[in-house]
């Protein structure tokens, strides 16, 4: 069986449901195939156990059961698994095959793959991780609570910012979703303002659990009121028709345009803006975004021209992320959020404008596999 082929096995074992796939992936890498015949011992009582089983074909009995009419449950099937558990490394029943018998053995050097990790998680400690995925760490409180927090660092308007509620209710969703079944749709709701200086309460409500689908409901409280709402449906990863009438558009590559700091930089010192505003743009406290944004029509104009109500420009996270699908379409959510909600304003934007923009309500399709630390196009 090649990876692929033996994730896919992973992902259907109860046990490995709750975690990323990026662990899944490492999981299948490390796993040893075992063969046995009809009647072969794979463990014995109160010996020590090498690691832990998972049944691929054929079936095992668990010898020693309690009573006859109860063996049927100690019959071990395909998905099925024992061996290293709550009693450390000796297993407290003999296995039997019944039939020919391949299992994957994880061996207990190994073993601390299993352990339930967040979205977040990964290898690098927390310090050394980009700003978007710290963003969207999340504390778990319970089993369907997590606990979010705005950094000091993080984009904000004076408020929570909502690509922030959207990616951290997102990602508590993820979390409560068996690691093969992705994120495909979300519909989220702004209800109230978010405040800045207190942790947001991200609870869970598990709305069904298919084959192959998932759906969840995530209310995001603060103060014991609920500010924002998304409901969000993950799909097992199928194979399904592909089309698409639109083009790519032609624009430049990222790497041949300006950074948004640059061009930051450069309207605090361009001449032929209006002073004033040169002076506004260099006193504002503007934090660094945790998304490297290149815009591929570059407009130096200001609050008061006029201009055509569009927007393209490339985006990607800040440094590397792990290869934790769920992880990289909670980023791309978090930066669904920026600037395009000021576009429709463009075209009527006039000297002594007064203006606000706030987010209601917000839904994204995902379509095919991303990566977030790559280059994508937002049109």
């Amino acid at each position: 069986m090649n990876t692929e082929s033996v994730v896919e096995f992973l992902g259907n074992v109860r046990l490995l449901q709750r975690l990323p796939s990026s662990s899944l992936k490492r999981i299948a890498q490390v796993v040893v195939l075992k063969r046995y015949e009809r009647g072969d011992y794979v463990v014995r009582e109160d010996e020590v156990v090498e690691g832990v089983y998972f049944l691929l074909q054929g079936q095992a009995q668990v010898l020693g059961s309690p009573g006859e009419e109860n063996s049927s449950e100690f019959l071990l099937k395909r998905f099925d698994f024992f061996g290293r558990g709550i009693f450390g490394n000796v297993y407290s029943a003999d296995v039997v095959a019944v039939s020919e018998l391949t299992c994957f053995l994880l061996m207990s050097v190994h073993c601390g793959l299993l352990e339930t990790k967040s979205i977040c998680d990964s290898d690098k400690e927390l310090d050394s991780r980009c700003l978007v995925e710290r963003i969207l760490c999340l504390d778990p409180l319970d089993l369907n609570v997590f606990r979010g927090f705005t950094l000091p660092n993080a984009p904000t308007f004076g408020k929570v910012f909502g690509g922030q509620l959207v990616g951290q209710a997102l990602a508590a969703a993820s979390n409560t979703v068996e690691s093969m079944k992705i994120v495909h749709n979300l519909h989220s709701y702004f209800l109230l303002v978010g405040d800045l200086n207190i942790p947001i309460i991200y609870e869970v409500n598990r709305l069904r659990d298919g084959n192959n689908f998932a759906t969840r409901r995530v209310d995001a409280r603060q103060k014991g009121k609920t500010i924002f709402t998304l409901f969000a449906s993950f799909q097992r990863e199928q194979q399904g028709f592909i089309h698409q009438e639109s083009t790519m558009p032609h624009v430049p590559a990222p790497e041949t345009l300006v950074s948004r700091d640059e061009m930051l930089e450069r309207r605090m010192t361009d001449p032929l803006l209006p002073r004033d505003y040169r002076n506004k743009v260099a006193t504002e406290n503007i934090a660094p975004w945790p998304i490297d944004i290149r815009f591929c029509e570059p407009n130096y104009s200001t609050e008061q021209t006029k201009s055509p109500p569009r927007l393209k420009y490339w985006f990607r996270a800040k440094g590397e992320l792990s290869d934790d699908q769920a992880l990289h379409r909670c980023v791309v959510a978090f930066a669904s959020d920026l600037i395009f909600a000021c576009i429709s304003l463009n075209p009527h934007r006039r000297k002594g404008m007064s203006a606000a923009a706030l987010s209601l309500d917000h839904s994204m399709w995902f379509h095919r596999p991303l990566r977030a630390d790559d280059w994508l196009l937002f049109v």
